[in-house]
């Protein structure tokens, strides 16, 4: 059975591309109305790339900038050298085109329906029975993404490694600028944000030096499997919270902050902002007595651990809401599912949450997964 679904999506996919490559001005159709953009990931927390060939493009469009601002001078940082694209298709060299769109925009170069047919028996691995589910596109959306947080640590971590020996010391690493010259008090971030406690916690093995992967963890702590880190998060969510400082979280510190946070996280939450204060008391004091383990009525660091994940979403809710959003929008037939045909049939889904009309001289944004 198994060989006769790859058969069958095979056939398909020849069908496809034979169809779509024959059909007339279907290269005029798809670059005159809609223009790709690559957007960056300095502005952009949680948006990534469908595409790993497109996320590639980004990145070394980056990767210039980040070079130019941090190591300029630096004589001894080697050349990066290109790598192979997915797909076995040659990387773009930057000398080749002016502008990064300019190559996304060429149908000679990139073209969006290929790329898919390329790419869809990578999603639908879980089963690979010709449709890729909520489950499959939240996996690889969440694949991509854990790329690229990688990708900016490994970055981050070269302007740390003072000695290049692939490990970060508490006296090599230095604060963000933004931490050192702004006011933190206004921020928290005079706690243990960026101190030697977030450090010491992220060394998972106590060696005292932060390796990439427990570096990665430092920078984003909401997607550690470290216990020691989610303690930290769990003790810097009560020192933010508890304005009454006797280093425990009451009802009312709870009602005001993080119940909301909760429930926004919450899918069946997310359309309930209109309810009143009065209306939510009752739910979030029951929701409070079974955190308080205890029963002394506050809340501990250790008691908000079964919570910590809804107060700082991991990459997963990100890839899990972009998997959702892509679903609304391309699946025509409602059965909660993509079919190769589909994803053809609404490529700027997967390809661009920012782009513009050739009618309108300026770009018209989407933002909307953030």
């Amino acid at each position: 059975m198994g060989k006769l679904s790859i058969i069958i999506y095979i056939t398909v996919a020849i069908l496809l591309l034979f169809l779509i490559s024959h059909s007339p001005d279907n290269s005029t159709h798809r670059n005159t109305h809609r223009r790709l953009k690559l957007r960056s990931n300095f502005t952009t927390d949680h948006h990534v790339s469908f595409d790993p060939l497109v996320a590639d493009v980004e990145r070394k469009r980056e990767d210039k900038l980040w070079e130019k601002a941090h190591f300029f001078n630096d004589n001894n940082k080697p050349e990066d050298e290109p790598e192979a694209a997915p797909g076995m298709e040659a990387q773009p060299e930057w000398e080749d085109f002016i502008d990064a769109e300019d190559y996304l925009n060429d149908e000679h170069k990139f073209n969006i329906t290929h790329r898919l047919v390329l790419l869809f028996p990578s999603i639908d691995v879980d089963p690979a029975d010709g449709f890729v589910t909520e489950h499959e596109l939240t996996e690889w959306n969440l694949e991509q993404s854990q790329k690229e947080v990688l990708h900016r640590s490994q970055r981050e971590m070269e302007l740390h490694d003072k000695n290049r020996d692939g490990l970060v010391s508490f006296e090599e690493y230095q604060p963000p600028s933004w931490v050192r010259d702004s006011d933190t008090s206004s921020f928290g971030y005079d706690m243990g944000w960026w101190k030697e406690e977030h450090f010491k916690a992220s060394d998972a093995d106590g060696d005292g030096f932060l390796n990439i992967t427990e570096f990665n963890d430092f920078q984003h702590p909401a997607d550690t499997k470290n216990p020691k880190l989610l303690q930290w998060l769990c003790r810097e969510e009560v020192r933010e919270r508890d304005t009454d400082k006797d280093g425990k979280i009451n009802f009312k510190e709870f009602f005001h902050g993080l119940f909301d946070l909760v429930r926004n996280y919450d899918e069946e939450s997310h359309n309930s902002s209109h309810e009143s204060s009065d209306s939510l008391e009752s739910p979030s004091r029951k929701f409070f007595a079974q955190l308080d383990k205890d029963g002394d009525g506050y809340l501990s660091d250790v008691e908000l651990l079964p919570i910590i994940g809804k107060l700082h979403p991991s990459e997963r809710y990100y890839a899990k809401q972009q998997a959702d959003y892509i679903i609304s929008q391309a699946d025509t037939d409602k059965d909660g599912r993509l079919s190769l045909s589909e994803m053809i049939d609404s490529p700027y889904v997967f390809y661009s949450a920012i782009f513009n009309e050739d009618e309108d001289e300026d770009y018209e944004y989407h933002d909307e997964f953030r």
